[in-house]
């Protein structure tokens, strides 16, 4: 079931392009790129949650990359 969020989708999209574009720009290979973006959401945590609901959020993070990856065969 789709979670709804309070972000419309045409501000998540511009934002998303501009972060592909960056990484795009620089010919970052992926293995890079997902180490750029976890060290960014590790630091988002670390700087803004509070200490005792990092794991929680963390682990929902988690979640929530696990429940959108697909098992489909194409890259």
């Amino acid at each position: 079931m789709p979670q709804s969020s309070r972000y419309s989708d045409e501000h998540v999209e511009q934002l998303l392009a501009e972060l592909v574009q960056v990484l795009e720009k620089h010919k970052t290979p992926t293995d890079l790129s997902l180490m750029l973006l976890g060290n960014m959401v590790t630091n988002l945590i670390n700087t803004s949650i509070a200490p005792a609901q990092r794991h929680a959020m963390a682990r929902s993070f988690a979640d929530a990359l696990q429940a959108s990856v697909h098992d489909d065969k194409a890259h």
